[in-house]
């Protein structure tokens, strides 16, 4: 078995409860209210602008120019590209990006990106993509599930088209054989501190969803 299905395993029960959240439930039925889609669509902007500056930080820790230039570029695009299509749905809602962007990050949005650049930044090369290998995977794999399935709102069914193509799987599957190369020559113990950021993040991935739904908020001001 290869270490990333070993690990894609180790998070099959947080995969699950993903894939039955109501906020996924509730993009493919249409039930979903879309104040919580336009809350989830403003935070996973803010999320992307921070994912894309860690995966910057992780490539300059790659010894190797190709991985280097693997981050570099992803971390780029999940700028760009999906700058753009966020742009879109901000349109529709009548929002500028000067709105979106100046709008305070929720706290697992905070959560989720101060965790990736602290890993990216002060633990091993190895172990900071083990905090990053979730987002590319489970990101694909739900869009695979929500291709199937569709959405009964014309707004929903625009967001689940984005993940037609195949260049989310080509850039997840250079992100796996990075780290099955990296794991063939790691001991157990750095493959377990693997684990246990790889987990963590799923987790996050998780209250992302959730923190969509609940429209979330700062308990206290």
């Amino acid at each position: 078995m290869k270490f990333t299905e070993e690990l894609w395993n180790s998070v099959s029960d947080i995969y699950t409860k993903i894939l039955t959240h109501p906020f996924l439930i509730g993009l493919t039925d249409g039930s979903l209210e879309e104040a919580a889609f336009r809350y989830y669509a403003i935070q996973d902007a803010l999320y992307l602008k921070e994912f894309g500056r860690g995966l910057a930080i992780l490539g300059t820790r790659a010894e190797d120019d190709d991985e280097f230039l693997t981050f570099c570029n992803h971390g780029a695009n999940a700028i760009l590209v999906e700058r753009t299509l966020h742009d879109s749905f901000f349109k529709t809602w009548d929002l500028n990006s000067n709105e979106v962007y100046k709008t305070e990050p929720s706290p697992n949005c905070l959560l989720y990106t101060s965790y990736l650049i602290s890993t990216a930044t002060t633990k091993p090369y190895y172990e900071s993509l083990g905090a990053f290998l979730p987002c590319y995977q489970i990101y694909y794999e739900v869009g695979k599930e929500l291709l199937k399935k569709g959405s009964l709102n014309p707004i929903y069914q625009k967001w689940i088209d984005t993940y037609e193509g195949d260049e989310f799987g080509k850039v997840e599957e250079e992100v796996l054989s990075i780290m099955d190369k990296l794991a063939s020559n790691l001991s157990q113990s750095q493959k377990l501190a693997i684990k246990k950021h790889y987990i963590q993040t799923s987790k996050m991935e998780y209250l992302f969803w959730d923190m969509g739904f609940k429209k979330q908020k700062w308990e206290i001001l």
